[in-house]
């Protein structure tokens, strides 16, 4: 399988002049997270109490869509204008930190949750990363 981080260093430079290290990191945490949030909401739709789970099932699945073109635009990475990444990233740091806000309070409860919250948790953490490296 290949590494994301042979990905990148196997393109040509970058126009956004991000770290390749950083981009694999945040990538890798993006793809996690759209496979745990959909898991999630999935799971939360087989729950006896899914009425009541509702939002989290909607913030689970905004959240997969978001990270998804996160994820997809910072492949990309040729020409993206700096402005539409930091765009891009502050949006789905938002949907992960709101997935990740109701996650973690069933993750007692429900298992698919707990590594939801997780995979939240990371992704924000790493669009704030890429952020800060856009920033500097």
């Amino acid at each position: 399988m290949l590494q994301t981080r042979e990905l990148f260093d196997s393109l040509a430079s970058r126009a956004d002049h991000l770290d390749n290290q950083t981009l694999a990191t945040a990538v890798d945490a993006l793809s996690a997270c759209e496979l745990a949030v959909t898991a999630c909401a999935v799971g939360m739709l087989a729950e006896k109490e899914a009425d009541d789970l509702r939002t989290a099932i909607n913030r689970d699945l905004n959240c997969a869509d978001v990270a998804s073109a996160t994820r997809l635009v910072l492949t990309r990475g040729t020409d993206a204008h700096p402005a539409l990444l930091t765009a891009q990233l502050e949006a789905c740091a938002i949907a992960c930190e709101q997935s990740h806000e109701l996650c973690s309070q069933h993750a007692p409860r429900h298992e698919h949750c707990r590594l939801c919250s997780e995979a939240t948790d990371s992704a924000a953490s790493a669009c704030h990363e890429v952020l800060r490296s856009l920033r500097a």
